[in-house]
């Protein structure tokens, strides 16, 4: 597949080549090769992540800002780790992104220091189609004397518009949002959020966890105040990102103990980092960038995830197209000919547990998500029986016989 700007290409050929350099895959189930179909909940890590994380439990298992050279190599790469995440995310500079546990826990630090600015009365907009680390975290405030909106998700799939454009008001304060759902793959009008949370002065706070694994991110035009993500959905470790816009962090009264830099990012970062996985999050983009062409390692790595999404969009648009002729399955969400989405299919087989389902197919080595998984409310909007729904989603590593193995199990319940 031919990125349009860059003319990084990234095909069958190329994800044939780079499942050498992910080990898990090499694992067989019942005498079945192991095929992760399971995009949605994160991604295999290389060989280049698990060095580096090897590499600092080798070299410099210690902890930082100490005078004594192992410290100094750690701080050294925790600031380029920072550097790298920026080149990613298209920040201006490290200083700009703050690292946690994950995501989630960000988030909840995050709503702890937003809460105390929160007055009685204050309207805080969440959606009816996100996960909930990005709903839980805000409903807090509620607490603090917030009032709670959602804004509606219509059966299509994607989310009201019109009613996003009523529900912000002059008392909205805050608007999170996610670029991408992990539920049905429907990618969220961010131009429009921010435009309509800059008229009333709102924040905008973006989790863009399903969304920067599948597309190239610019924060710089996306323009939020706080962007959230994840590194084990773009082939790293388990660590939380939260990018801060110049300003916004530092205005915060966030949770940190007397020792802690108030400067940002740290401010909002508690305790011993994992630095071992903060090395391998640099390792992880790092081996992105090198299947993009460019003059920086930011060109690059968005070349790259360029032309890994059309790859993945195009056995996404495949098992549609499959799905769509078996009786009995339903498919939920937009489909991919009618609006940019990611590539995860969501999908229910009438009268199947998807459950059952979804340990036959383990048994044959397909791995695959069943049920709500960790986003129940677009299911219970939709009237979806969290059982009975099965995703699927992909990665640069899946291949078009991974898609007909699944097809095949999928025919045959």
């Amino acid at each position: 597949m031919r990125d349009g700007v860059s003319g990084t290409v990234f095909g069958a050929a190329e994800s044939r080549r780079c499942r050498e350099d992910f080990p898990s895959l090499r694992r067989r189930f019942g005498g079945h090769p192991v095929a992760f179909l399971d995009g949605p909940g994160g991604t295999q890590v290389p060989n280049a992540v698990i060095d580096a994380i090897a590499d600092c439990y080798r070299q410099r298992n210690v902890n930082a800002h100490g005078n004594f050279p192992p410290s100094v190599e750690l701080d050294e790469r925790h600031l380029a780790a920072r550097a790298a995440i920026a080149d990613l995310l298209g920040a201006t500079g490290p200083e700009r992104i703050s690292i946690g546990q994950n995501m989630t826990s960000l988030a909840f630090a995050l709503s702890r220091a937003l809460g105390r600015t929160i007055r009685s009365g204050d309207e805080v907009l969440i959606t009816q189609l996100d996960h909930e680390a990005n709903r839980g975290p805000w409903q807090l405030l509620e607490e603090r004397g917030a009032i709670l909106q959602e804004v509606p998700l219509l059966p299509t799939g994607a989310l009201d518009y019109d009613a996003m454009r009523k529900l912000i008001t002059a008392r909205t304060r805050i608007l999170a949002l996610g670029c991408s759902s992990n539920a049905l793959g429907t990618v969220n009008d961010i131009a429009l959020a921010r435009e309509l949370t800059r008229e009333v002065g709102a924040l905008l706070i973006l989790d863009a966890v399903h969304y920067a694994p599948h597309f190239p991110v610019d924060v710089q035009r996306l323009d939020p105040d706080f962007l959230l993500c994840s590194a084990y959905k773009f082939y790293g470790p388990h660590v939380g990102i939260l990018y801060s816009r110049p300003g916004a962090l530092e205005a915060l009264n966030t949770d940190r103990l007397v020792v802690q830099d108030p400067a940002a990012p740290y401010r909002i970062e508690t305790g011993t980092l994992n630095h071992a996985a903060v090395e391998g999050v640099a390792a992880a983009i790092d081996y992105l960038a090198g299947f993009g062409r460019g003059a920086s390692r930011r060109e690059a790595v968005c070349a790259a995830v360029a032309g890994i999404s059309a790859y993945e969009h195009a056995l996404g648009r495949l098992l549609w197209a499959e799905l769509e002729t078996l009786p009995g399955v339903r498919l939920w969400g937009l489909p991919f000919n009618q609006a940019q989405r990611a590539p995860t299919v969501v999908f229910t087989v009438a009268g199947v547990d998807c459950a059952v389902l979804a340990r036959r197919l383990g048994a044959v080595g397909i791995c695959v998500w069943d049920g709500d998984f960790y986003a129940p409310r677009p299911l219970e909007i939709l009237k979806v029986p969290g059982r009975s729904l099965m995703r699927v989603g992909f990665s640069m590593y899946n291949t078009a016989e991974e898609v007909m193995r699944l097809l095949a199990v999928i025919r045959d319940h």
